[in-house]
């Protein structure tokens, strides 16, 4: 079930140098994650092994092995996040959800994950929702956050 198209970026990326990172990271794109049947062929074609593989795809917390929600909320953990009153954040998006870190919503719409810095210190404490970077992210403006998703969800699904 490998994606058309894929082999043929496989083939341009592998002669070079350090391939398997931003192969995979293409594959994640297209695919949302990085499904395990991609660990033989990725292990075949660039003459490395499955152990190496894995390696890579479980070290960066970046690369996801189910697909995620239809959401992708990242809050920050660095120190300081933490120090400006992240570990509430943190707590209410979890209460909030039902899930924890690296979990997804059982219907689907939110994933969560935990990144340490965005690099948003003075605006700390910060979160990520879809890729759009909040700061000073307290829980009422984590609450209207996901109220907006919410709402654009109800819009779409005409509810």
């Amino acid at each position: 079930m490998v994606e058309r198209g894929l082999y043929e970026e496989i083939s341009k990326l592998k002669s070079k140098k350090n391939a398997l990172i931003p192969i995979l990271h293409i594959i994640q794109e297209r695919q949302g994650y990085i499904p395990e049947y991609t660990v033989d062929l990725l292990s075949s074609e660039l003459n490395l092994s499955k152990a190496e593989v894995w390696g890579v795809i479980t070290f960066y917390s970046d690369f996801r092995l189910k697909p995620p929600g239809k959401h992708i909320i990242k809050v920050c953990r660095s120190e300081a996040c933490l120090a400006m009153g992240g570990r509430k954040v943190q707590e209410h998006i979890k209460c909030m959800l039902g899930i924890d870190f690296g979990q997804t919503t059982h219907d689907g719409i939110f994933t969560l994950e935990e990144v340490y810095c965005f690099g948003n210190c003075a605006c700390a404490p910060s979160v990520m929702v879809d890729g759009k970077l909040y700061g000073r992210a307290f829980p009422e403006r984590v609450d209207m956050i996901m109220e907006n998703i919410l709402k654009k969800e109800v819009r779409r699904n005409g509810r």
